[in-house]
């Protein structure tokens, strides 16, 4: 990398990982509130397959004329910062970019965001495992905040998809708000779901007083609410229509700099479970985003610039 460039992974026609392309992009200076962040680690979400399939293009929501950027969650250190800005250059941090018509992300070596976004990484945490923290532990969080604090009549909480990365956060962080949490997940993920600290079953029976949905079953899982029970999910374009007095919520993730600091904070105690299944160069990332569309896989694949 010249000092006047840097690399970063997008897509110009989205076709699946073979039209990523890693290229050469102006390095510029950070503004007002803002921070230029050396990634260190950047880690590959469902999301992210989405985008470089096209599925974003093809609905209308991207319409970047030269190329789109990929990844959304990074973990670095601070390179830059403009004015206004009280973070010192060499700062570990990690973050957040959220939305899917922009021509930057985190994939890459270099990354503008706004300083309030980003989070302090804790001195015992590593940069990689943070990397997975951002996007599926500000979606957990942000979730639980719509299903609040259990009422006293009715804290039975069902977590579909309790083993997967958002699925593990809300099982974990709902207890906090008095649920009785049972996370619903395959067999062979039993021991990870009550090392949460939640029941667990395989097979669940209507007449939950809330579900989180994270595996998006949609009206599948709104079936096992019971009448005037609460319903959240986490994919805005795939909630299910309310019905039977129920509550149907739906999590939309933003960058919240505070919340992830608390979140990285307990990741480092060990309270919320670290899982990286895989680190792979940059320069390998239709590999990885190929091994991640295979399923399967607890940790998550980080790229590392």
């Amino acid at each position: 990398m010249s000092m006047s460039t840097f690399r970063t992974a997008v897509v110009r026609t989205a076709a699946g990982p073979d039209s990523i392309e890693i290229i050469d992009v102006p390095l510029v200076d950070p503004g007002p509130g803002e921070a230029r962040v050396a990634v260190a680690a950047a880690a590959i979400n469902p999301v992210d397959l989405a985008v470089a399939g096209g599925f974003f293009h093809a609905s209308g929501l991207i319409n970047q004329p030269a190329h789109t950027g990929l990844g959304w969650d990074f973990a670095g250190t601070v390179a830059a910062t403009g004015p206004g800005v009280d973070l010192a250059v060499g700062t570990r941090v990690a973050g957040l970019v959220t939305g899917f018509d922009r021509d930057f992300g985190t994939y890459a070596e270099q990354l503008v965001v706004r300083a309030a976004d980003l989070a302090v990484v804790p001195a015992g945490l590593d940069l990689v495992a943070a990397a997975t923290v951002p996007l599926n532990g500000l979606a957990a969080a942000q979730l639980v905040d719509l299903l609040g604090v259990a009422p006293a009549d009715g804290n039975r909480l069902l977590v579909i998809g309790s083993a997967g990365a958002v699925g593990g956060y809300v099982a974990a962080l709902a207890q906090d708000r008095g649920w009785q949490v049972t996370g619903l997940a395959r067999a062979e993920d039993e021991e990870f779901v009550r090392a949460l600290g939640a029941d667990f079953t395989t097979d669940a029976e209507p007449g939950w007083d809330a579900v989180a949905d994270t595996a998006v079953l949609g009206e599948g899982g709104l079936a096992l609410v019971r009448d005037n029970g609460a319903y959240v999910g986490v994919r805005p374009n795939a909630a299910p229509n309310a019905e039977r007095g129920i509550t149907v919520d739906v999590v939309e993730t933003v960058p919240d700099g505070p919340r992830l600091g608390d979140l990285l904070a307990r990741t480092a105690s060990g309270a919320l479970p670290a899982r990286v299944h895989a680190v792979v160069p940059l320069d390998q990332v239709a590999d990885a985003h190929r091994a991640v569309a295979k399923g399967g896989v607890r940790g998550r694949f980080v790229l590392t610039p």
